[in-house]
């Protein structure tokens, strides 16, 4: 995955109908919250999925923008996840099915952590995925502020 397609995910809804699409970004253009201070945690792998992530660590303001987020997108008929919230940057995706050993290997050698430096998200977007054969292609639908009250 290239830089430019790291992002938080707060919400996945999938495909959608126009009035759904329409119904969310209303709703999503009420969300009225500060920026958001983000702070990435430890690399991590998620084995069964084949990806190698930063963790980040949910705070209290990425927590409220995420559960603003998911309630904003509900009347919409957007169904919120069940597990809990575990905000990740995904920074590479192994290709194909099953067991990935690559994977495992570079789990354990993971052990010297880098430092990462902390950022403020000024704002929140939503993407539409395209998936193909190079993996997952994210253009920008809609940007919407994050401002100081």
């Amino acid at each position: 995955m290239t830089p430019d397609s790291w992002h938080i995910t707060l919400q996945f809804l999938g495909s959608c109908s126009n009035e759904q699409y329409e119904c969310a970004v209303a709703g999503l253009r009420a969300i009225h919250l500060p920026p958001v201070s983000i702070t990435l945690d430890a690399l991590g792998v998620f084995d069964r999925a084949g990806i190698v992530f930063a963790g980040v660590t949910v705070a209290p303001q990425l927590l409220q923008l995420q559960e603003r987020v998911t309630a904003a997108t509900e009347p919409c008929g957007f169904v919120a996840e069940t597990r809990p919230y575990q905000p990740h940057i995904t920074l590479a995706r192994s290709k194909g099915k099953g067991p990935h050993p690559h994977l495992n290997e570079l789990h354990t050698i993971i052990n010297r952590q880098p430092k990462f430096s902390s950022f403020v998200a000024h704002e929140f977007l939503l993407y539409e995925s395209f998936l193909g054969p190079a993996g997952s292609r994210y253009e920008v639908r809609q940007r919407f502020p994050l401002k100081d009250l």
